[in-house]
């Protein structure tokens, strides 16, 4: 007996080693399995969750697309649903997780997937299904002419990788892009140089402050002027880092924001503010409005928002009295190191969510490749300053030409929208993407809040100090949840809290501690035996 005793000990580690092993092997990533074939009897219905602003031509483009794929598969059916903003989607998707009514198909952002993934096995991992020789990238058995994964641009679809694993296809690229009135920068006695720098948009937006005696504004003679409105202030905040070599956040999770550097380059932003050359559109509206009626003379936006910028803009929002005429250039956003750039790269990718079928996976699937097709990528690239996401489609004679008649009109060949796609093809290897993890998409909330803060503040005639932006750090860092842990863990650079474990994690501390409890039991038992003897 006290052998056995004796031996169980190993026997039971071993046991609890191979638990270890069986719980890791499962992992796997949760590897989908592709199925030998699309069921051809079957009919399928897939919800496809997709985003438009005003563009009813990028409407038109997605119901096109459906069209044209059911006619190429009649048995499965596209039910489109439309949302205003990317916000509204991942607000949506969440909710539904919990009561397992998720789309098959969706437009959304990494940062939004990495949330998803708190939940067992939402989204589907897209590895096995990118090489199935028959339903993957190119495969033989589509009815559609899809790209090859090499004939989709690296670095986009490196974006769609998390933890090593593509959970998403990029559907379209995008980057922030400044639009100028260049009458204006010249009319100031300034010449905009090759590469715009900080230092220069700084100083051109405090000589534009400049006012008469009545209180006109000297290059515009208007009572309005805002010389530089930015659109996006978390990618201001997050390319400004990037660019200074300041630290962000990590791989794994880390909050990395809140150090002096961030304070240097808000320092910087409230002295601007003071001076009445700089806002945001949370607070003065959208940039291109200001641009149009030359009150302002650098608007940062997204290149997919380029056909709302300039005099000839074709979705100006602005009564047409309103506008002022001026010459419109795109330039990259400033730099602080010109020979080094660095910009962001963004735009939406696609998403699979998993479901107990895996034919209605596979059906899913399917579509969402579809959305890679030359047709629907050049399409919807045409509506905006969209790049399309293969070179497939990029080197095409198609877009090429498209490209080529730069400025012959101002709706499709409007000469500010393709410059901005343009200005993205260019500087492919010079965009960056952050790190993507549950809590990243809260981490880039608080890089824009710090600068809605600072701005609002000195609006309010109230001081910034050293003082104020320890307290904002703090209460921005509460607000977004990055102290999740009570001690301001965000701010010190631990790791902040990453939601709930994955359910193989559990499985694993589970069956550890259950094995433990035995070894202990028995161990006892065998203890107590031995002392009775």
């Amino acid at each position: 007996m006290r052998i056995r005793g004796k031996l169980l000990f190993p026997i039971l580690i071993f046991l609890a080693a191979l638990t270890l092993l069986s719980c890791h092997g499962s992992d796997e990533k949760n590897a989908f399995a592709v199925p030998d074939a699309l069921d051809e009897g079957r009919t399928y219905e897939i919800t496809f969750w997709a985003k438009n602003d005003t563009n009813v031509t990028q409407t038109r483009i997605y119901e096109k697309a459906i069209r044209d794929f059911e006619a190429l598969y009649p048995n499965i059916k596209i039910n489109l649903r439309l949302y205003t903003d990317y916000g509204r989607i991942y607000n949506d998707v969440i909710t539904n997780i919990a009561t397992q009514t998720t789309p098959n198909v969706c437009i959304t952002y990494p940062d939004h997937i990495a949330t998803y993934m708190t939940g067992t096995n939402v989204v589907v991992p897209l590895d096995s299904l990118f090489a199935n020789d028959k339903y993957g990238l190119g495969g033989s058995e589509l009815r559609f002419d899809s790209p090859k994964e090499d004939e989709i641009v690296s670095k986009f679809l490196d974006e769609c990788m998390i933890n090593g694993v593509h959970y998403a296809i990029p559907y379209m690229r995008s980057t922030e892009a400044c639009y100028i009135n260049k009458t204006y920068v010249e009319a100031l006695g300034y010449t905009l140089p090759e590469v715009l720098t900080w230092d220069f948009i700084w100083e051109v937006s405090d000589a534009a402050t400049a006012k008469d005696a009545d209180g006109n504004y000297l290059v515009n003679g208007q009572k309005v002027m805002i010389p530089f409105i930015y659109k996006s202030t978390d990618n201001m905040m997050i390319q400004a880092l990037r660019q200074m070599g300041a630290e962000y956040s990590s791989s794994d999770g880390e909050i990395l924001l809140f150090h002096d550097q961030t304070k240097d380059f808000l320092r910087t932003v409230a002295a601007h503010v003071k001076t009445g050359a700089f806002s945001t559109f949370k607070i003065s509206s959208y940039p291109a409005n200001f641009l149009n009626a030359g009150q302002c003379i650098f608007a940062i936006d997204s290149t997919a928002g380029a056909t709302w910028m300039g005099t000839d803009a074709p979705l100006s929002d602005i009564s047409e009295e309103a506008v002022v005429n001026f010459e419109t250039v795109v330039m990259a956003i400033p730099q602080f190191d010109p020979e080094s750039p660095q910009m962001i790269s963004q735009g939406p990718s696609v998403c699979v969510f998993n479901k107990e079928d895996p034919q209605e996976v596979l059906a899913s699937w399917l579509f969402a490749q579809y959305l890679l097709t030359n047709e629907v990528q050049i399409a919807y690239a045409q509506t905006e300053g969209y790049l399309p996401v293969t070179s497939k489609a990029q080197r095409s004679e198609e877009y090429t030409t498209y490209i080529s008649r730069c400025g012959e009109d101002n709706a499709l060949y409007y000469d500010v929208k393709i410059n901005a796609s343009l200005l993205l093809m260019e500087n492919i290897e010079n965009t960056f993407v952050t790190p993507v993890f549950n809590g990243s998409a809260s981490l880039r909330n608080a890089a824009g809040q710090l600068i809605e803060n600072v701005t609002k503040s000195i609006r309010r005639k109230e001081t910034v100090d050293d003082a104020y932006m320890e307290e904002m750090f703090s209460d921005v860092a509460s607000l977004y949840r990055l102290d999740i842990d009570g001690d301001n863990s965000g701010i010190s650079g631990k790791k902040t809290n990453l939601g709930p474990l994955p359910t193989t994690a559990r499985v694993l501390l589970i069956s550890l501690g259950t094995a433990w409890i035995f070894i202990l039991f028995f161990g006892i038992k065998t203890l107590v035996k031995s002392k009775l003897k």
